[in-house]
């Protein structure tokens, strides 16, 4: 991993040497999740991926994002690079209305060694993967926590033992996550991984999903409608190729340096026949 590049692109070249802190951490994840997309274009572009960390920070730092497997995966290994205390879980979110479980469709970090008056055990929930979720790390105590428009709710999990569950924002996109205690490989996330990047009954499969979170709120855009949750809520369409391709590079830091402009030409075909479905 060229660890240079991937902090230049953080907007934090000076943490290459700062030793592992709190406020350290906390810089980095504000970081990731303000520059670098929650997206799932890849899929849309017909573009395979796997869940192998150093290929997933090689195209983050190209200038791309990517979704849990993907933003958590390179994070992760970023942090331990960088001398922190990182292990992998296997987690579980689930929409409105679904059952609590820890099916593997989740990806989960947390960091220990790092104790402050509100967290003198020194363990967070780290997450740069969750899309409209977490903008800070949580320290890993039961309680509420408030995030610009978000509040969530942390606490032991009741379906998997000595895990943890969030509970996200009423407002959010889904209801919550829970996630093992267990430390997890990547191999273990490479079936559900394929699952949700090929099935037709996958949401990444049927939606494109762009999402951006910053101190104040979250930039959506799904399929072709952008909206913005939080200060300066807001909803729009974007009928054109230019408005759409303008939305990911101004909002979401996504020029698409790395997609053709007959890729380009492709992707919007397919999410104008998708959005003209949905109007259906």
């Amino acid at each position: 991993m060229d660890i240079p590049a991937y902090l230049r692109r953080l907007g934090l070249p000076g943490l290459e040497s700062a030793a592992p802190s709190a406020d350290a951490l906390r810089a980095l994840h504000t970081a990731h999740v303000e520059r670098v997309a929650y997206e799932n274009l890849e899929i849309w572009l017909g573009r395979p991926t796997t869940v192998d960390p150093l290929e997933s920070a090689a195209r983050i730092i190209g200038g791309r994002g990517g979704y849990c497997y993907h933003l958590n995966g390179a994070f992760s290994e970023l942090l331990a690079k960088l001398g922190y205390a990182v292990t992998r879980h296997v987690g579980g979110v689930q929409l409105r209305g679904a059952e609590p479980g820890v099916d593997g469709n989740h990806l989960v970090l947390t960091v220990s060694g790092l104790p402050g008056e509100a967290n003198p055990g020194g363990v967070w929930l780290v997450d740069v993967g969750l899309g409209d979720g977490l903008h800070e790390p949580l320290p890993l105590v039961a309680g509420s926590y408030r995030q610009g428009p978000h509040e969530y709710g942390l606490r032991p999990s009741e379906v998997a033992p000595g895990g943890w569950r969030l509970e996200h924002d009423p407002g959010g996109s889904f209801q919550g996550m829970d996630f093992a205690p267990a430390p997890a490989v990547m191999a273990e996330f490479a079936a559900m991984h394929q699952q949700l990047s090929t099935s037709p009954e996958s949401g990444f499969v049927r939606t494109a999903v762009v999402q951006r979170r910053d101190a104040r709120g979250v930039d959506q855009l799904r399929g072709l409608v952008l909206s913005r949750l939080g200060v300066g809520a807001e909803r729009v369409t974007l009928d054109s190729p230019r408005d759409y391709f303008a939305a990911l590079a101004d909002l979401f830091r996504l020029p698409l340096d790395d997609v053709s402009d007959r890729e380009k030409e492709k992707l919007w075909a397919r999410l104008h026949a998708a959005h003209e479905a949905w109007l259906a």
